[in-house]
């Protein structure tokens, strides 16, 4: 045995000799960025040795710089003998200080003004099945001497109209106490379906006022809470943090992968439910004084794999051909069923999936896009760690997943981070002197560089001419800013450390990470593209476009057209709808006819599979370049590149 003492905890856990220092970290719930899961293809689990030795070896992602001072790769590094490690406080707290779309509530009333607008133009109601009803009982007596239920149903019948009820063990638990703190007055929440009822909730006296629902977006990389009350469906409080599985990976893939060893479905699971939406919905209530109790539906959306891990259930055939998920439809579950922080008998839905990489996150973003009611041509592009998209209409909608990858989260970029406190979000270089003008969120020091970022950076080298359209950097250009590495791979440097307090080393972006935020890029277009393309169409039917996902509103349409990630089209046919997830979650939440919309929009959703795609190849390989090799598809972009 062996002990590791990571100092930047102040925790101190014993491993057996030989174990991989990441899975020490894993298991002692210490969280080390590790976007692919281990295989030592990121470089982003770098950790700084202060005492001790360990089995690890120099890699690529580690300069000699780094090297000299201690840092070493988790995901490489064996441990052989009592050791300290130092965790970078940047890879701790991205995590948690993640800026987050759905998380302003000014910004999404609007969004869910929008979302509500459709329900109303196509006459939706915001009629829900469940009820909340306060009824005063006849007292017992020696001649009225019928059991509680009996007494509950007798009333239920009498005076509601339904032929019978029906509760679980944990009702009745309450039953005979409830009734008597109040004299029989007591309060019944109740899902009512045909000539019967469900009872969910009983309280004592007359509480007709609170019933409370629960809107959840699971995105692989954030997750977005929302407490909504049922009687005037207004958001009242929300919470948002990142997903706790991201300690297994940054992507669906490599997080199937880590679920299928062993048991690790239920570490899976545990991460999502237990360290992740439980603890945002508990900041809730603390903020609110809601009691769970009275938290009676949860609607959750998410991709095809976050909701087969959020239900625990074996995800490998996700990845596998011919792609096969466990459901669609998901049955009808309560909160008991998977642990929620919410009333036992809480109705838990979640929104229905497409198909294996196309979920119930966007057939809510689509219900909330408006797409289903829209005369026009419109295009929906999800620009979170999977890329989805979806075109059509009223009549008919196309859709389809692109292997797009964590780089709009800053995932496979050496110097890239999430959205989160020193991310450089927004990039202006100054095309005489080369120089950067950085904006940092949290208006602090840099320490890496988000998504929005990256496309504004790249965007800006190749207008001041720093890199070619192959994403390759000039050589001969009069600035320190621009390096190369022994091995020829040209960098350009953000900030250096010498001009910051806390910045251990310079901030770069190299060639390799701009080829890889290429192919993401790359990704999204050939998708997009080949998409129309399935139906004799192109880029010019599109009347709008859509953008959801993580990036947000920081995104800039101009920038994101030059370096080809989105088509070179009308800059007024592109509209910013936030976290449509989370809305779509809202509308179902508060609206029955919305969820039967919702399932409706699911089966009406036509797959399209790229990988078996005759041209998408060829496509994607056009589409990784700056930015595209057929320039004449982005006639602007020709005239400022001329």
């Amino acid at each position: 045995m062996a002990k590791v003492f990571f100092k930047s905890h102040n925790k101190e856990v014993e491993c057996e000799v030989g174990e991989k220092l990441l899975d020490v970290a894993r298991n002692a719930d210490i969280f080390i960025d590790a976007p692919c899961n281990g295989n030592q293809s990121c470089g982003k689990c770098k950790v700084k040795l202060l005492e001790g030795k360990c089995d690890t070896e120099k890699t690529v992602h580690i300069s000699d710089e780094e090297w000299q001072q201690g840092y070493i790769l988790a995901c490489s590094t064996k441990v052989t003998e009592d050791m300290v490690i130092e965790v970078p406080s940047k890879l701790s707290s991205s995590m948690h200080e993640m800026k987050i779309e759905g998380s302003d509530k000014k910004v999404d009333q609007k969004l869910y003004n929008r979302g509500r607008k459709f329900l109303d133009d196509n006459g939706l109601t915001y009629t829900t099945n469940l009820v909340k009803k306060y009824i005063e009982l006849d007292k017992p007596s020696l001649d009225d001497n019928i059991s509680d239920v009996d007494r509950i149903e007798r009333y239920v019948r009498q005076e509601l109209g339904f032929s019978s009820i029906d509760f679980r063990l944990d009702i009745l638990r309450k039953i005979p106490k409830v009734l008597r703190e109040d004299d029989f007055k007591v309060t019944l929440t109740y899902v009512k379906k045909k000539n019967k009822i469900t009872i969910l909730n009983i309280e004592a006296g007359n509480n007709e006022k609170e019933l409370y629902g629960l809107a959840v977006d699971i995105g692989t990389t954030s997750v977005v809470v929302c407490l909504v009350d049922l009687f005037t469906n207004e958001v009242l409080e929300r919470a948002s943090s990142g997903n706790a599985q991201i300690r297994y990976g940054a992507d669906v893939i490599n997080r199937i992968v880590f679920a299928v060893k062993k048991d690790n479905i239920k570490l899976m699971q545990k991460a999502i439910i237990e360290e992740t939406i439980n603890p945002l919905i508990q900041s809730i209530y603390d903020k609110t004084g809601i009691s769970k109790d009275n938290v009676i539906r949860v609607v959750l959306s998410g991709n095809t794999t976050m909701s087969t891990l959020f239900l625990g259930i074996y995800p490998d055939y996700l990845r596998l051909e011919p792609y096969i998920p466990p459901y669609l439809k998901c049955p009808n579950i309560m909160g008991e069923n998977v642990g929620l922080n919410v009333n036992d008998s809480a109705l838990v839905y979640l929104s229905p999936n497409v198909a294996s990489y196309v979920g119930g996150d966007i057939t809510a973003g689509v219900l909330s896009s408006g797409i289903w009611t829209s005369e026009e041509n419109a295009l929906f592009i999800d620009l979170g760690t999977n890329g989805e998209i979806v075109f059509g209409n009223k009549d008919f909608m196309m859709c389809c997943a692109c292997s797009a990858g964590p780089a709009f989260e800053g995932g496979g970029i050496s110097c890239g981070m999430r959205a989160s406190s020193g991310a450089v979000e927004k990039i202006k270089i100054d095309k005489q002197t080369l120089e950067p003008k950085l904006t940092v969120i949290g208006d602090c020091e840099p320490i890496g560089i988000c998504g929005s970022g990256i496309i504004d950076l790249i965007c800006q080298m190749l207008l001041t001419k720093i890199i070619d359209r192959r994403g390759k950097i000039q050589k001969g250009l009069d600035s320190k800013r621009i390096r190369f590495s022994e091995h020829e791979i040209g960098e350009y440097v953000l900030a250096f450390k010498e001009d910051y307090e806390h910045l251990e080393n310079d901030l770069v972006i190299n060639e390799v990470d701009i080829d890889s935020f290429i192919r993401a890029k790359g990704a999204i277009y050939s998708g997009a593209s080949i998409l129309i393309e399935s139906l004799g169409m192109d880029f010019e039917v599109i009347d709008k476009v859509y953008i959801a996902g993580g990036i947000g509103n920081n995104l800039d349409i101009e920038n994101s057209i030059l370096i080809g990630l989105l088509p070179d089209i009308d800059r007024s046919k592109f509209q910013y709808i936030g976290n449509s997830s989370l809305v779509g979650s809202y509308l179902t939440l508060i609206s029955s006819d919305a969820r039967h919309k919702l399932e409706e929009i699911a089966s009406q959703m036509t797959y399209v599979e790229l990988s078996v795609y005759p041209t998408y190849m060829d496509e994607f390989v056009s589409s990784c370049f700056l930015p595209h090799t057929n320039i004449d598809q982005f006639p602007t972009v020709k005239e400022l590149l001329d």
